[in-house]
């Protein structure tokens, strides 16, 4: 079947554009010959710096010819009903239309439509423009005196289309005066010539023979393994960035692997600062020595050319750059080191942080006193907390997180660890920005749990109480991911820590901020929102770790506020339900809470679980009575514990007792007394097991 090829060949597309603009095209083009009957048997996109490519194969000759009835009025209709089904059906009179009986409806008219199907080139010369045309850029630009928008100049146009057998025809079209061929260029330094081609497969031979390595994930493979292996072969292995990988892939069309140096002196900085540097000036790998571990004055650039010198002009050049880069950083941080973090806390006071919360200042002032809060929450020593606390923010305003923002935090640790602060002080100044997502590191260190967890705590309760919370998609001041912050420190570090108790004492901390005036407590509406908030998110959290929606429901009441406890009950339904007891269970509890729901609803009262034991007479009744009071005051004990599992298994007792009560006895019995009595055993039944859990909310 034939085969279509594209290309579209511009001046240099930014590499972090260019997967997926591949995808795109690929995607604007397949759906299109769908739209029109042309179902595909397969598609390949590409993407270099200079070229979108895109292969699609087993496209038929032709769409496919169609005929279709539609229906229209009833006969005897309107004569304005009838013109405007001819013209919705091409008919030129209702003479060409049939008509057709329906018992209930009558008769009524019919319009055949049959339509030709129309060549695959036809189509192609006529979509093709159009998507080239409306194709979405995120920068796009215009040039010359064209109309054309595309992310850089456009140069050349590739279009064929035929099958293996035959020689593959041009497509006839043209964007904005530049016409589809069958020419392809080569590498603009190793190859510069234009070479024709007819399919996808000498498409490949043809650029490969021209130094152009088509596809983006060979690249990285290529540069990954030359790269691995010229670090080998010197003791040395690459510190490995998938990012910068790709983005180093989609600089060349054609990789060469070189190794450069630097000055051993300014292996003095933080390695974190050398990596950055050399990553954000000129896209190069770093190495670390195999045998020690440590990072060498080594690194590994990539080209996009074969040097007639071996690439000694390309290493030099680098190496000017990397060392004025370093020779600066260098320079940033030994000044940083002159002046103690606590010296530059009055700076803060010129940071604004939010026009309605204040400066970074004022943030540093609130973060200290939560911190110091937290702290014997979780077994932080209070004064270690408010220390670092205090300097958490102070490498905002070093030189060198000035020049990498990406760096602050770090650079706070570096200074504060060099200036003899304490380890965990220093240690907080670094990790109370963590977790910054799902794969990041959690703090584990108590004084660092306790800043963290006041940094955001501060966040949430802050934009709270200036109304700006997260809508639908928009969450400018990530405050989904400072939820799932604290919902992570709290679980991943075992923590009884009661949202409801701190959230006020942050409010509070915000209120005097807006009013100056102390005292009071916190503002009640914002603590339920924020709840609320903190409930939805560990919904989430708990769902992406593949708890049932059902039973993350079913334990989430409107007032809690224990993260930790939440957890655990989840988990301990989960094992319950996964077991035949537990399942079961279930059963004998929906069973009951429906009779409950009916008879309550019927007799317009609520039955409250007060058993009159001597009224029981029968066996299987007795049994459920004395397992449910055993299972209460048990239950009661262990979740007051934080004993879930045993809680549950407390509960998964009650199987036995159930089962055989609602297969012996009668609850709704004629005597009124002892039906009452027996719906308010179901009713203890029912409380009993909310103690853990909503069981209603729980499906099956």
């Amino acid at each position: 079947m034939p085969e279509l090829l594209l290309e579209l060949f511009s001046e240099e597309i930014p590499a972090r554009f260019q997967r997926k603009a591949a995808e795109e095209l690929k995607k604007a083009v397949t759906d299109a010959l769908v739209e029109r009957g042309l179902v595909y048997e397969s598609a390949k996109a590409f993407a270099t710096p200079r070229r979108l490519a895109l292969a699609v194969g087993g496209v038929p000759a032709a769409s496919p010819d169609t005929r279709e009835e539609r229906k229209g009025p009833r006969v005897g209709s309107p004569q304005q009903a009838i013109d405007g089904f001819l013209r919705g059906a091409g008919l030129s009179s209702i003479d060409e239309a049939k008509v057709e009986s329906d018992p209930k409806k009558g008769e009524f008219y019919v319009a055949l439509i049959e339509k030709e199907g129309e060549q695959a080139q036809a189509i192609l010369n006529n979509v093709l423009p159009q998507i080239i045309k409306s194709f979405a850029w995120a920068k796009p630009m215009r040039w010359g005196g064209g109309t054309l928008q595309w992310v850089r100049p456009l140069r050349a146009i590739t279009a064929t289309f035929g099958t293996e057998n035959d020689e593959p025809e041009v497509l006839q079209f043209d964007v904005d005066g530049l016409a589809a061929s069958n020419e392809v260029f080569g590498h603009r330094f190793l190859a510069p010539n234009w070479s024709k081609v007819k399919r996808y497969s000498d498409y490949v031979d043809v650029l490969e023979k021209s130094k152009v390595v088509l596809d983006l994930d060979r690249r990285m493979d290529l540069i990954r393994a030359d790269a691995a292996q010229m670090a080998f072969a010197h003791g040395f292995s690459v510190i490995e960035d998938e990012g910068l990988l790709e983005e180093v892939a989609g600089l060349v069309e054609w990789p060469v692997v070189l190794m450069g140096s630097f000055d051993e002196a300014y292996l003095e900085l933080p390695e974190e600062v050398i990596i950055l540097t050399i990553k954000a000036n000129q896209k190069c790998f770093c190495l670390r020595e195999n045998a020690t571990g440590k990072l060498t004055n080594k690194f590994l650039l990539t080209a996009n050319t074969e040097a007639k010198d071996g690439g000694k002009t390309i290493i030099a050049g680098n190496e000017r750059v990397i060392h004025a880069r370093l020779s600066d950083a260098q320079f940033f941080y030994r000044n940083d080191l002159g002046t103690p973090l606590e010296q530059r806390l009055p700076k803060l006071k010129e940071m604004v942080f939010h026009q309605k919360l204040g400066t970074q200042a004022d943030r540093v002032e609130r973060i200290v006193a939560l911190a110091g809060e937290i702290a014997p929450q979780v077994d932080a020593d209070v004064e270690l907390a408010k220390r670092a606390a205090k300097l958490a923010k102070a490498d905002l305003v070093t030189e060198m997180v000035f020049e990498f923002p990406e760096l602050q935090g770090l650079m706070g640790r570096y200074y504060a660890a060099a200036q003899g602060e304490d380890p965990s002080v220093a240690n907080a100044i670094e990790m109370h920005y963590k977790p910054l997502g799902p794969s990041d590191e959690v703090p584990t260190d108590a004084v660092a749990i306790a800043v963290a967890l006041a940094d955001k705590l501060d966040v949430l309760t802050g934009f709270w109480a200036i109304d700006e919370k997260p809508t639908g998609s928009r969450d400018p001041f990530a405050l989904r991911r400072a939820a799932l912050g604290v919902i992570r420190l709290i679980t991943e570090n075992g923590l009884t820590f009661p949202l409801s108790e701190m959230i006020p004492k942050a409010h509070l901390l915000i209120a005097e901020l807006e009013s100056g005036v102390s005292g009071g407590g916190g503002d009640e509406a914002v603590l339920q929102d924020l709840l609320s908030f903190f409930h939805d998110r560990l919904k989430v959290s708990l769902r992406d770790h593949g708890a049932r929606h059902d039973l993350v429901d079913a334990v989430i009441a409107e007032d809690s506020d224990d993260v930790l406890e939440i957890s655990r009950r989840v988990g301990a339904l989960s094992a319950l339900l996964e077991q035949e007891d537990g399942q079961s269970l279930l059963a004998g509890y929906k069973r009951a809470a429906n009779i409950l729901a009916a008879e309550e609803k019927k007799d317009e009262k609520a039955y409250t679980g007060e058993i009159d034991t001597s009224a029981l007479s029968m066996d299987e009744e007795l049994s459920l009575a004395r397992a449910v009071a055993e299972a209460h005051s048990a239950v009661s004990e262990l979740v007051a514990d934080n004993n879930y599992a045993g809680a549950i298994g407390a509960l998964a007792k009650l199987r036995k007792p159930v089962d055989a009560f609602f297969e012996a006895v009668l609850v709704n019995d004629p005597d009124a007394a002892v039906r009452a009595n027996r719906l308010n055993l179901l009713a203890r039944l029912r409380d009993t097991m909310h103690l853990v859990a909503d069981f209603s909310k729980v499906s099956g």
